[in-house]
């Protein structure tokens, strides 16, 4: 199953230097979820050649303009090309009073508005291949970022072990599920031997917008990948706590310390037009990290153990 993200856009509050605003899309398996939606998203899924029409569950961190103002345009386009599948909106209170104002009447499609609380950690969404649980942010708007969890597979059985047991179609659910085989002399075969243990779960975090805060390391701890806002360099630090954003160091910070296997950063300032400075302040901490590429797939490998 793939796990891939693509980010469209990198750039806080503004668009700047050909970064645009806070957008991504994460595909698992069949599903693609959207994470944000901020000016200019339609114009990147169209170059980036994402299919708008897949999309079924969009989640917003929070109400400021930079990752809602792309939403409106995007329901409006799903209204004019005949869209009928049913789309999930999840968000802090007040999302639904600004969509309604504005589109005036109701979209053709069936639209669910799901409120969140941005203060605790809750379930938001769940099928058979993922689970999206919000993740506490400290923002100057209630804000929540999104940890989405692969589900656990079932082991695979191993093709020699069928042919070598003759073991029947019929039993080989039961023994991916976790069963013994018992042969027609008796003798058992653990579920161990006859299988390969199922690759770890992946695990994808969103941290945006947000300052620096150790409550959200219990629940972002061994993610294959964390997105961590980094809107300011170090020496800005007085106007990122006044701002309430997050540093390039201090984004390291948090993923060295929730032992993330790769870091992303991004939400920068407009401030900057060179991104090196910020990616060589976090490496100094976390060396396992990246500035946004926007328009570039990012896949998460599974890992056997």
């Amino acid at each position: 199953m793939n796990f891939e993200l693509r980010i469209l856009g990198s750039n806080s509050a503004t668009p700047a230097h050909g970064r645009h605003l806070s957008a991504q899309v994460l595909t698992i398996g069949t599903d693609v979820f959207l994470i944000d939606c901020g000016e200019g998203t339609q114009f990147q899924m169209l170059k980036y050649q994402v299919k708008r029409q897949k999309i079924k569950h969009i989640f917003i961190s929070h109400l400021h303009g930079d990752h809602i103002f792309g939403l409106i345009g995007l329901l409006m386009t799903y209204d004019l090309t005949g869209r009928t599948k049913p789309l999930h909106l999840y968000s802090p209170a007040g999302l639904q009073a600004i969509i309604e104002i504005q589109l005036n009447d109701a979209p053709k499609f069936p639209l669910h508005f799901h409120v969140t609380d941005p203060s605790v950690s809750t379930v938001l969404f769940e099928n058979s291949r993922v689970e999206v649980t919000s993740i506490p942010l400290v923002h100057r708007a209630p804000c929540h970022g999104f940890l989405f969890t692969e589900k656990q597979q079932t082991a695979n059985i191993l093709k020699e072990k069928i042919a070598a047991y003759q073991i029947p179609y019929q039993a080989i659910g039961a023994i991916k599920a976790g069963a013994n085989y018992t042969l027609k002399d008796g003798r058992v075969i653990p579920h161990e031997a006859l299988t390969q243990a199922p690759a770890a779960v992946r695990k994808f975090a969103y941290c945006s917008d947000t300052m620096y805060t150790e409550a959200i390391l219990p629940l972002i701890k061994g993610v294959d990948l964390l997105y961590h806002e980094a809107t300011f360099m170090h020496d800005l630090l007085p106007l990122a706590e006044k701002t309430m954003h997050s540093t390039a160091k201090q984004a390291a910070t948090i993923a060295k310390k929730a032992k993330a296997k790769q870091l992303i950063l991004g939400h920068f300032s407009s401030r900057y037009y060179d991104l090196n400075p910020l990616l060589e302040e976090a490496k100094a901490i976390f060396e396992a990290t990246t500035v946004v590429e926007e328009g570039k797939a990012i896949c998460i490998k599974r890992e056997r153990p």
